[in-house]
């Protein structure tokens, strides 16, 4: 039954790549994505209940039969994955024009067939093709869409570094097929092969790879650019489908085809820790900075994305160290992380294209959106704000709490080294929580709240209504956790031989494997917050008959000032952390003053303030250089002269005869 409702979802998905491109409208198309994301997620839930059977297509390729199976953690990601996307697919981009909005359309076809690949296809050479048709999709949803005035410098450095990264996993997923003898991804796992320096090498190959989609260090200034040159939409689907399936692909490398012992999985599990530890830290600090909306919430999922991989290798590290129930713990601790931060990034992706179409513009700045929007819109919008800054009791607020515990659990491992890099790496992530924290009151306070909009707002009953059900799903995975965390323990059955699912609840508390050491409950929490509430709501309603409510405005040196003139900009907001950690940013200010009738009488000034990027002039400019420098070379190979091109043939048949007399 699974498998006939994913068949029913990639020929939905499939049909709508051919009628974006030939039906002008693009109606057909948009129903076709939504129906195909609807059957995904009936799809996904029913393979939480029981396993998926596995899919024979009936070829080969790279003569490796091509079959298709999603195992649990692959049905979890994509189903939460699929929420956002449904609604994003369903209001479509910003993009005004038809053929733009086609062209994306065909792209999100793309995108998801190939994300659907990544997350089912179990041999390398067609888990290959599946993972670059998932790149080139995302590459046409942000040329097509045309959002940006130039998408195509963006794009194409995205696809650069995404190719980097694939040559690395083909590299990976060759070794690993040499020594097997075989490239299906179940005769992949050789313990006895690996137990050497090609642990190493693999491993590296793995990260490097994969973790050129999840924004891994330097990887994520690709982010930024990419996901500005798109909409909103485009953003939905890039933070939820996309990086989870890259993410997916990393931990089926780490976890089933790496050995579980030696000092060379240490190694990478340890590398993998501090690399994921100060992605995020990084990408945090570079998203407080950004003014625009699609801009900090890309690089904010490099820094979930980063959580995620540090807790990854925390879970191979413990499995490495003979700690089952622990690495188990991590492995669940990761699905809850991304499951939560798919359902509130996608939120607030589509407020973002909420806030473009009342503004024209996708910067943050106070523009008291909320005041004249409806409430719905507002309530969804805070919801998922609450879970990305991990404020009690929203679903990022609990994945967050069970990050820390799982790196508690680092005091069971003997390995000096690996106790210390768990102990600073739970350092690292506090502070990047706090920074989390500021960057999204940030956001919220600056990029929808205010005093009053002065234009008409523009939100569709549509909008609203999905920014608001995306919204409570946020709450409702926090709500629902005690139960939702069992449809998991399957899948840790399978890769550590542990039903770590079952001790991670009591009854409605939410335990670390052991309700002695710490527990919340958000499921009580919910219920007992608005009783709490009505204490301090009660002393307000009687402190206003006491105390009358005086509005005056804001002061400003003693002078009457518009309050939208004066009031708190992004820049401002950010501007202690940046002077703060100038070691980090390497800020740049830049003042220019205009004059009329002499030296005194400054009719303008011109201030530019920008962050310094630090992997790009350091390691992409020089590469670029390079890469310019050798196609200049060998761009005679393009010159069109026919005698240099009859003198190439002569060469290489000289070249062929000599192989043949004297090669034996």
């Amino acid at each position: 039954m699974q498998s006939d409702i994913l068949l029913a979802m990639a020929a939905l998905w499939a049909t709508s790549l051919v009628a974006a491109l030939l039906e002008k409208s693009g109606w057909l198309a948009r129903i076709g994505i939504v129906l195909g994301c609807g059957a995904g997620i009936a799809g996904c839930l029913m393979n939480l209940q029981g396993a998926m059977p596995i899919f024979l297509f009936g070829f080969r390729v790279s003569d490796t039969p091509v079959q298709f199976h999603m195992d649990t953690g692959g049905s979890w990601l994509l189903l939460f994955g699929l929420l956002p996307a449904l609604f994003a697919a369903g209001l479509i981009t910003t993009a005004s024009s038809q053929p733009a909005r086609r062209y994306w359309l065909a792209g999100l076809s793309l995108t998801l067939l190939g994300a659907l690949g990544v997350f089912g296809l179990q041999d390398a050479m067609s888990f290959l093709i599946a993972w670059e048709v998932m790149s080139v999709g995302g590459a046409v949803m942000i040329l097509g869409e045309g959002v940006s005035r130039s998408p195509g410098g963006p794009a194409l450095f995205m696809l650069a570094l995404l190719e980097v990264g694939a040559v690395a996993i083909l590299l990976a997923l060759l070794l690993l097929g040499s020594y097997a003898g075989s490239y299906a991804f179940g005769s992949l796992a050789n313990p006895q092969a690996l137990l050497s320096l090609r642990t190493l090498v693999i491993g590296l190959l793995l990260l490097f790879g994969f973790g050129a989609k999840l924004g891994v260090l330097p990887f994520y200034e690709w982010f930024p650019a990419a996901y500005g040159s798109g909409s909103g939409a485009t953003g939905v689907i890039f933070s939820g489908v996309v990086l989870n399936a890259a993410f997916y692909s990393l931990a089926r490398g780490a976890l089933q085809w790496l050995p579980r012992a030696g000092v060379w999985t240490m190694s990478v599990a340890i590398i993998m820790i501090i690399a994921g530890v100060l992605s995020a830290i990084l990408s945090i600090f570079n998203a407080f900075q950004e003014e625009d909306w699609r801009r900090m919430l890309s690089l904010s999922s490099a820094e979930n994305a980063g959580v995620a991989v540090a807790v990854l290798g925390a879970s191979l590290l413990f499995a490495a160290s003979g700690l089952p129930g622990p690495a188990g713990l991590a492995w669940i601790v990761c699905l809850l992380h991304l499951a939560a931060h798919s359902l509130a990034k996608g939120t607030l992706f589509l407020t973002a294209d909420g806030v473009y179409s009342v503004n024209d513009s996708y910067l943050i700045r106070q523009t008291g959106l909320l005041r004249n929007s409806p409430l719905l819109f507002g309530v969804g919008a805070l919801f998922a704000t609450m879970s990305l800054a991990a404020l009690p009791p929203q679903s990022g607020f609990v994945s967050e709490w069970y990050v820390f515990q799982t790196l508690f659990q680092g005091m069971q491992v003997n390995v000096v080294a690996a106790k210390l890099t768990i102990a600073l790496a739970a350092a690292g992530l506090a502070l990047v929580v706090a920074v989390a924290l500021a960057t999204f009151a940030k956001l919220f306070g600056i990029g929808l709240l205010g005093d009053g909009h002065i234009y008409t707002t523009h939100l569709s009953a549509a909008r609203c209504g999905s920014v608001f059900i995306l919204g409570m799903c946020v709450l409702g995975l926090a709500v629902g956790m005690p139960w939702w965390v069992q449809g998991l323990g399957a899948g840790t059955q399978l890769l550590f031989g542990i039903n770590a699912a079952a001790a991670m609840k009591d009854g409605w508390l939410l335990v670390p494997l052991s309700g002695k050491f710490a527990f919340i409950s958000p499921t009580k929490l919910v219920v007992a917050a608005p009783l709490l509430a009505l204490i301090p709501i009660a002393l307000f309603m009687l402190s206003r008959r006491a105390f009358l409510v005086r509005r005056v405005p804001v002061w400003s040196g003693g002078r009457r000032e518009d309050a939208r003139r004066i009031a708190t900009t992004s820049l401002a907001f950010s501007n202690a952390l940046r002077t703060f950690y100038g070691f980090i940013y390497g800020p740049t200010h830049n003042l220019e003053r205009e004059y009329d009738h002499g030296p005194y009488f400054v009719t303008r000034l011109i201030f530019n303030q920008e962050v310094a990027p630090i992997f790009g002039p350091y390691l992409f400019t020089p590469l670029t250089r390079l890469v310019r420098a050798a196609a200049d070379r060998v761009s005679i190979l393009q010159s069109g002269y026919l005698n240099f091109y009859n003198g190439l043939i002569g060469m290489l048949l000289v070249l062929i005869l000599g192989l043949a007399l004297f090669y034996k």
